[in-house]
């Protein structure tokens, strides 16, 4: 196949190598600053690396953040983006429109996308490496199809950023509660009995002429890491879709950051399978950013629930052989961070819930 002659709405003219990978995927992409047609480059102020990939560095280099630094600028330097090869995460960032038709002009925005497969240079930063965002300089180009979305005005820039990051894990735990509760009562018309409602529940059943008793549970939310950014949006997400809500945290500190969130705090480690394996959730939202969760996720989650993995340091295969081993009836969702209204859903909650406002300023001091 010959070189393309027009610019994919996907980016795929900008993958260098291998052939054929699509950006995400690719081991290098062409950040160069000219644009192709749909293209829309952006003057980067700042980027927030995923939790799961800053923790990675910060533990291989042990804390030396000018070690992390330096492999981040090299990472970004080599590949022609953020793309941390051991967690396969990356991150997003805050940048200002400089042109292409995506926003006008001048326009502050936050790429919803990962940097994973953003075409990214960095010309210069004050970045110390001891946190997860990066006040920098430089370009990033968005591809027809990528997603952002303006920055609101009422928030600083840091605390928009850290919640954009994680926008689809709030989005997708009140998906999964939502089709849940509707799960939880199947209504229809009795045989030979016109006009006749007839309402099966989990928890006994009921009919009437005209009504409905309701006889259901609302179901039981366990979040692991549920003080961490997109721990917090999910659990209140889940309340509000109407779960009971059961908070997972590693310290006493942790605890007290949740205390307004969660209908129960539970301090353990969310690799520890045996201390977990009595919670009884119907939904296990995982966002725990080191790995080995995956098993005490499982066994957290009652057969017939659902498991949602929102940790890029989760194993998939050791997600899906541990539940063949344990014998566990679960579904298991990869957590996707895209969703209809995912970004307006959690800027709203950190507005409504003072208690999510508090876990992400916590981490940003």
């Amino acid at each position: 196949m010959g070189p393309l002659r027009t610019a994919s709405p996907i980016g795929l003219h900008r993958v260098l190598s291998p052939p054929g990978a699509l950006p995400q995927a690719a081991h290098r992409l062409d950040a160069s600053p000219g644009l192709w047609p749909g293209e829309t480059r952006l003057r980067v102020e700042r980027l927030n690396l995923d939790a799961a990939s800053y923790r990675q560095l910060s533990d291989k280099h042990h804390g030396d953040g000018a070690a992390v630094r330096g492999e981040v600028l090299e990472i970004i330097r080599s590949r022609g983006k953020m793309h941390n090869p051991v967690t396969g995460s990356g991150g997003m960032l805050v940048g200002v429109v400089e042109e292409g038709p995506a926003f006008p002009a001048g326009t502050r925005v936050a790429t919803l996308v990962s940097l994973t497969l953003t075409p990214l240079v960095l010309t210069s930063t004050t970045w110390d490496g001891l946190s997860e965002q990066v006040p920098c300089d430089g370009h990033a180009i968005l591809f027809e199809r990528s997603v952002a979305a303006e920055l609101p005005a009422d928030l600083p820039v840091p605390l928009a950023l850290a919640v954009m990051d994680v926008c689809g894990a709030p989005a997708l735990t009140q998906r999964v509660v939502l089709k849940y509760r509707d799960m939880e009562m199947v209504a229809g018309v009795a045989s030979g009995q016109a006009g006749r409602v007839v309402a099966k529940f989990r928890d006994g059943e009921s009919s009437s002429a005209g009504r409905m008793v309701r006889k259901y549970r609302d179901p039981v939310v366990a979040v692991l890491g549920a003080a961490g950014k997109s721990g917090s949006l999910s659990l209140a997400a889940a309340r509000r879709a109407g779960a009971r809500t059961i908070g997972v945290v590693l310290t006493e500190r942790e605890a007290t950051t949740v205390e307004g969130l969660a209908d129960r705090v539970l301090v353990a480690d969310a690799r520890d399978a045996v201390a977990l394996a009595d919670l009884g959730a119907d939904v296990t939202v995982v966002c725990v950013d080191v790995p080995g969760c995956e098993h005490a996720a499982i066994l957290a989650t009652r057969d017939g629930g659902t498991v949602v993995f929102f940790s890029m340091a989760t194993s998939f295969p050791a997600a899906a052989l541990g539940a063949e081993g344990l014998g566990a009836d679960v579904t298991m969702l990869i957590g996707n961070g895209y969703a209809p209204g995912h970004a307006a859903l959690a800027l709203d909650l950190l507005r409504a819930e003072p208690g999510v406002r508090a876990a992400f300023e916590e981490r940003l001091r």
